[in-house]
């Protein structure tokens, strides 16, 4: 079964921010672009076609500060990022469900051997954040299916 990427949008690119800054520089950058965009804050002589794109982009503006203003929602994005990242630079070798791979009591962790001797481990508290792994001696990847 092919592997299928949702593209997303970028958030940080939207405010011209990147994933080290702070929050407090998040919102200085938000705040700035949002004072920019804001509709109410737009010259009369505006072409109407460039006032669509303006609000679109206001838009857009508003939706990044929603999803990296909030620390809850800030680290989801991150997540799906890092995974979106993984799954474009590292080969997808499969998909497998937890019930293909071995529980380890002791360990309290799913293995999976990888074809080159090495495993794919999935411990039991990550099941639910975690959807790709990376094998633990080459770059191959599986996609764990929930």
């Amino acid at each position: 079964m092919a592997c299928e990427r949702i593209v997303q949008k970028d958030w940080y690119k939207i405010l011209g921010a990147k994933p080290s800054d702070s929050l407090s520089e998040l919102k200085r950058k938000y705040q700035k672009l949002a004072l920019e965009y804001h509709p109410d804050k737009q010259k009369a002589d505006v072409p109407a076609g460039e006032v669509e794109e303006r609000v679109q982009r206001f838009i857009e503006i508003d939706q990044a500060w929603k999803i990296l203003g909030n620390e809850e929602t800030k680290k989801e994005y991150d997540l799906q990022q890092r995974e979106a990242n993984l799954t474009n630079e590292w080969p997808l070798h499969a998909q497998i469900s937890l019930e293909d791979m071995s529980w380890n009591e002791d360990e309290q962790c799913y293995t999976l051997s990888c074809r080159c001797g090495g495993n794919y481990t999935v411990f039991g508290s990550e099941t639910r954040d975690i959807s790709l792994v990376c094998c633990d001696t080459c770059s191959l990847v599986i996609e764990i299916l929930q």
